[in-house]
């Protein structure tokens, strides 16, 4: 396999959450989940930082977004390919400025 893995290793991929609020305590880190595909980690991912921006429909992209860096959960995966890596606040960054069209970007 090109991966290295031997045949029959299954590949997984894990989802670990922290809290932006307390940057860098792991005590306030959890799992998520594991997966066997990284698209489903990666939409594990999205569907949590969606779940917090979709809850605040009264701020705008900038706000939100400055909102979420310093509230919001921050998923990561953690996988056999250490190329492959989801950044929740670029993914956070995107969905602002999707969810908020009319208004600048956050920055």
């Amino acid at each position: 396999m090109s991966s290295g893995q031997s045949q029959g290793q299954a590949q997984v991929w894990t989802v670990i959450v922290n809290d932006n609020f307390h940057f860098m305590d792991e005590n306030e880190r959890y799992e998520l989940g594991s997966y066997q595909r990284y698209q489903d980690a990666e939409a594990a991912c999205r569907e949590i930082v969606d779940e917090f921006l979709n809850d605040r429909p009264e701020q705008d992209a900038a706000s939100l977004y400055d909102c979420y860096c310093m509230f919001g959960e921050d998923p990561f995966i953690i996988g056999p390919d250490a190329g492959r890596n989801f950044s929740a606040w670029d993914y956070a960054k995107l969905r602002c400025a999707e969810l908020r069209p009319q208004e600048p970007p956050p920055t």
